[in-house]
């Protein structure tokens, strides 16, 4: 008498709302690896916040990661101003409580774009992966000189340079009063 091996088909979970095929599920894991902010990042960020630092210090981390991408070569970008606007949104998207720009300082279309990114960050939604991909290669096929040390400090001067002298000194002792100390 020998052994008959019994053939049990287990039968694949029905779809329900909310429910990923595995095949999607791996798909999602990669596109987070690829287009989410790093850990790292987030980790600097919330360090930050636990300090009591501004959200715009905890935005700084993700503008940093932006030009640290462009500088790799993962993408590029038009202007320096687009790399930070792309960082920000970052920020606002992993939950940093950055309000949008106010009205009449930019156009309509970024203050909306700013909007959403705030209201997609306090819910977590999200992000379309076919959006995303778009994106990186419109991203992929631009400069990298966006990153670069002239362009950042070119970027810098000309934002110094709409500001009054009296805001210049408050923001420079305001830097001496809260900066660490390295000894």
């Amino acid at each position: 008498m020998h052994n008959a091996s019994v053939c049990v088909r287990i039968a694949a979970p029905p779809p329900w709302p909310g429910y990923v095929s595995y095949a999607r599920w791996r798909g999602l894991q990669s596109f987070e690896r690829k287009y989410m902010p790093e850990q790292q990042t987030i980790q600097r960020a919330q360090r930050d916040k636990e300090e009591g630092k501004a959200p715009t210090t905890q935005a700084g981390e993700f503008v940093r990661e932006e030009m640290r991408h462009i500088r790799e070569g993962k993408h590029g970008a038009r202007s320096t101003k687009q790399a930070i606007a792309i960082g920000l949104s970052k920020a606002r998207r992993a939950g940093v409580k950055l309000p949008p720009p106010r009205r009449g300082t930019v156009s309509e279309k970024t203050r909306r774009s700013a909007e959403s990114a705030c209201r997609r960050g306090q819910r977590h939604a999200q992000v379309s992966p076919k959006r995303s991909r778009a994106t990186e290669r419109a991203l992929k096929r631009e400069g990298r000189g966006a990153a670069s040390r002239s362009a950042l400090s070119r970027q810098a001067r000309s934002v110094a340079r709409r500001r009054t002298a009296q805001q210049r000194s408050a923001s420079a002792k305001k830097a001496a009063r809260t900066r660490h100390d390295n000894n």
